[in-house]
C-alpha cells in the first residue's frame, strides 16, 4: 500500500518537478511549462454516484494518449479507473491504498515522461541506463 508520503517523494525524485496546491489539495507539475502530471483528486458527490463508495485516497496521474488509459485500466481494475469527468482526458485515477510503491513510482515515472520536455526526459533516461 502507498501513501502520500510515496507519492510526494517519488513526485520530487523526478527532475524539474515543483509541488503546489491547488483548490486545497496537493499536486505536481514538471518542465519550466508547468504540466501537471500528479495530483491529489479527492471524489465529489457526483463520482460517488458513478463510481460507488471508494476506500482511501485518490490520486490522478498523467497518461500519454487514451490507448494507454485502457491499458493502464485494465492492468489492474482495483487500483486504476476513471470518471465521465475525465472522458477525453489522458489520465486515470488510482486507489493509493491499492497500489505499491513499486508500482506506484513507475506510473509516475510514466507520467512525469508525458509532460516533461524532451531534454529533461532524454537526460534523464540517459542517466538510468
Amino acid at each position: 500500500m502507498a501513501t502520500w508520503d510515496d507519492v510526494r517523494a517519488l513526485a520530487a525524485a523526478m527532475p524539474g518537478v515543483e509541488e503546489f496546491m491547488t483548490r486545497g489539495d496537493r499536486a505536481w507539475k514538471a518542465g519550466p511549462s508547468g504540466k501537471l502530471f500528479v495530483w491529489e483528486r479527492p471524489l465529489r458527490a457526483r463520482d460517488l454516484e458513478e463510481t460507488g463508495a471508494q476506500d482511501g485516497p485518490i490520486v490522478g496521474i498523467r497518461v500519454g494518449d487514451e490507448g494507454e488509459k485502457q491499458a493502464v485500466i485494465a492492468s489492474d481494475v482495483d487500483v486504476f479507473f476513471t470518471i465521465h469527468h475525465f472522458d477525453g482526458y489522458n489520465a486515470v485515477l488510482v486507489n493509493l491504498d491499492r497500489i505499491s510503491r513499486e508500482r506506484l513510482a513507475e506510473v509516475i515515472t510514466d507520467s512525469w515522461i508525458v509532460v516533461a520536455p524532451k531534454k529533461l526526459v532524454s537526460a534523464y533516461l540517459a542517466a538510468r541506463s
